[in-house]
């Protein structure tokens, strides 16, 4: 069996001017970071934008050729995974006399299409930084925690995870909301701030909640259930989110049987699968199966089979908790 390949390592954060520079990989966030990072670099040069998918012939010389009063500028492809075959034509054209000067900056998402221009930058000795996609949860917590840093403010890991927990897994938007907080808050920020902003009350207990007990800790489960319980919420999304825990558990643990992909096959988010796959380590078939029936009847009683919902949902805590416990 051939061994598997590594991810590419991601470089886009080390992106400089060049007369030519091409900037890899599906992650288009990283790819807009990449791009601003050149930009800034020459804070003084006018910026072309072309589209490689609707691009017109003549139009990267035009744009890399300076006026007799203008500075040298920097010249952007975007879309360069879409290439037509007239600037396929002219990078190729371009490349072996690109002018010092200049920065043109292609920038290709990924796939086959414009190989052999991309071929022929990388024989050339141009730089190229990559953009990878970011899948994994602690993918998603670096990039946060340097985004945090490159805005010259630090916070601490509890706050990268409440914001990847609240926001998901979507690169633009978890960005967004790291610029809005910045923007926002003055001094620390805290995970008090992401669940004002990001995550209900309810959302962020009822998760510390299911957090705590499929991970086998009774005193936290039981002390972050009595606080929530005492605060006023409702049962309801509280078991809720144990019920939803144990089944991605669920799902996941069945993928890994039947060989199946749970992020292609199931529509499993990366992160919620990777997390998953962590947890099922303290559970067998029989003992999730238990704990899938002990939060059911919960949910029968907190909705009027019995009187007390609080208690029922207790119940069910403690049952899941003591389950996971090795």
């Amino acid at each position: 069996m051939p061994p598997r390949s590594r991810a590419p390592e991601a470089t886009w954060f080390r992106a400089a001017p060049a007369p030519v520079v091409l900037i890899s990989g599906p992650e288009r966030v990283l790819g807009q970071r990449a791009i601003e990072r050149i930009i800034h670099a020459r804070p003084d040069a006018a910026v072309t934008t072309l589209d490689a998918g609707s691009y017109t012939k003549s139009a990267l010389m035009a744009a890399a050729s300076p006026s007799l009063f203008d500075e040298a500028g920097i010249v952007v492809v975007e879309g360069a995974e879409a290439m037509n075959d007239e600037f396929l034509a002219d990078g190729l054209a371009y490349l072996p006399h690109a002018d010092p000067e200049v920065t043109v900056v292609i920038r290709h998402g990924g796939g086959v299409r414009g190989k052999k221009l991309l071929d022929a930058v990388r024989k050339s000795g141009a730089p190229e930084y990559t953009c990878p996609a970011l899948k994994k949860d602690a993918e998603l917590a670096d990039f946060m925690t340097g985004e945090f840093e490159r805005g010259k403010r630090p916070v601490r890991a509890q706050v990268v995870r409440a914001l990847v927990d609240a926001v998901g897994t979507d690169v633009a938007e978890l960005a967004a909301a790291g610029q809005q907080l910045m923007r926002d808050i003055d001094g620390n920020i805290t995970v008090e701030d992401v669940t004002r902003y990001y995550g209900s009350r309810v959302n962020a207990t009822a998760f510390d909640v299911a957090d705590a007990a499929i991970a086998g800790d009774l005193p936290k489960a039981l002390s972050s259930l009595r606080h929530a319980l005492s605060t006023g919420l409702d049962p309801v999304p509280l078991n809720a989110a144990l019920a939803a825990k144990l089944r991605v558990l669920a799902k996941v643990g069945a993928a890994r049987g039947r060989k199946l992909d749970p992020t292609r096959d199931l529509g499993i988010a990366p992160w919620q699968a990777e997390r998953a796959r962590r947890d099922l380590q303290r559970w067998t078939a029989d003992t999730l199966a238990e704990a899938i029936e002990a939060v059911a009847q919960a949910d029968a009683e907190i909705k009027g089979a019995a009187r007390a919902p609080e208690y029922s949902l207790e119940r069910a805590v403690r049952v899941v908790a003591q389950l996971a416990q090795p």
